[in-house]
């Protein structure tokens, strides 16, 4: 039999094609810091270049120039690197958008470890654990590029500051185009009974893989993807952690601040439950391939599954 080919695009490419139909509207606006070729936001340029600003290499600036259009009624979507969009202008985020809850959002390209190459000084995993901690801020991590399309334009219509993390790197699609995303809910990918794999980004299609892996060893993974890591889906997390009785979380960020801290909120006030946590091990990262990184950091299906053995053993 033929193998079914598995498409492979990175969650930028979402971005751009949800910029294609945002572009329609005469109220949304688009900046970029020097990298739209990069952030795919020079998408939006080619259906309206009246509406698309270049504020160079000044990523606060930009910031405080979208907090202003926001201010006169305008939805404003900038764009970046993850690691200049969230750390070179945290500040400005902070108090010019987050604290007047202003309509601005983040689309943030080149996050996590995938980033590859560009090594550690690019490979932002600190931006969800920065994101979550400001008052007003949604966080959006999507899995695949269907999901990322949908999250952008749902992050359109949602009043106030969205934070969506994209990726460099191309990754297997998960959703169809019937996909339906809503901001705060999560989703169950498979059932299972003895543990559920709660993953977010590019490692929804490793927890996917890991539920295969632990099927051979007799083992039943209920698969969750968790996009939205701010506001969490609380209900979902005590649901699985009722039906399974141990938690893995899997996450291209660093173990501190993302969805295994999100999660673990959630677990010690509701609902004390075995939790490990699978993501970057308080480390930075360094030049490489970007799936030879993933695995050498233990951002792989077979880490997962392993991990997903510890949990069980725990409950």
């Amino acid at each position: 039999m033929e193998e079914k080919k598995v498409v492979k695009k990175a969650t930028r490419e979402g971005y751009a094609e949800a910029l294609k139909e945002l572009a329609q509207s005469p109220d949304v606006i688009v900046m970029d810091a020097d990298l739209g070729a990069a952030t795919k936001s020079l998408t939006f340029k080619k259906f309206a270049p009246e509406r698309f600003f270049d504020a160079g290499i000044a990523e606060a600036n930009m910031m405080g120039v979208a907090a202003g259009l926001a201010t006169c009624g305008k939805t404003v979507f900038v764009s970046s690197f993850a690691m200049f969009a969230t750390g070179r202008a945290y500040e400005q985020i902070r108090n010019s958008i987050a604290y007047p809850n202003l309509n601005v959002k983040i689309c943030a390209s080149h996050a996590g470890i995938s980033v590859g190459e560009d090594g550690a000084s690019h490979q932002c995993i600190e931006d969800i654990s920065l994101m979550r901690s400001i008052p007003n801020m949604v966080v959006i991590n999507p899995a695949d590029v269907v999901e990322a399309k949908a999250a952008v334009l749902e992050a359109a219509h949602h009043e106030g500051p969205v934070y969506v993390r994209l990726g460099r790197l191309a990754i297997p699609t998960v959703f169809n185009e019937s996909y339906r995303f809503r901001i705060g809910k999560g989703q169950v990918l498979a059932e299972g009974d003895d543990v559920t794999i709660i993953a977010t980004g590019l490692m929804v299609d490793e927890a996917l893989q890991a539920k295969d892996i632990l099927a051979k060893q007799g083992i039943s993974a209920r698969i969750v993807n968790m996009a939205t890591i701010k506001p969490i889906d609380k209900s979902l997390v005590i649901e699985s952690a009722k039906k399974t009785g141990c938690i893995v979380t899997a996450e291209e960020h660093s173990v501190i601040g993302g969805l295994g801290s999100a999660v673990a909120e959630v677990l010690s006030e509701e609902y004390p439950t075995p939790l490990v946590r699978v993501g970057v091990d308080d480390t930075f990262g360094e030049s490489g391939p970007a799936w030879e990184l993933l695995k050498k950091y233990g951002l792989s299906a077979e880490n997962i599954a392993k991990n997903a053995a510890i949990a069980i053993a725990k409950k």
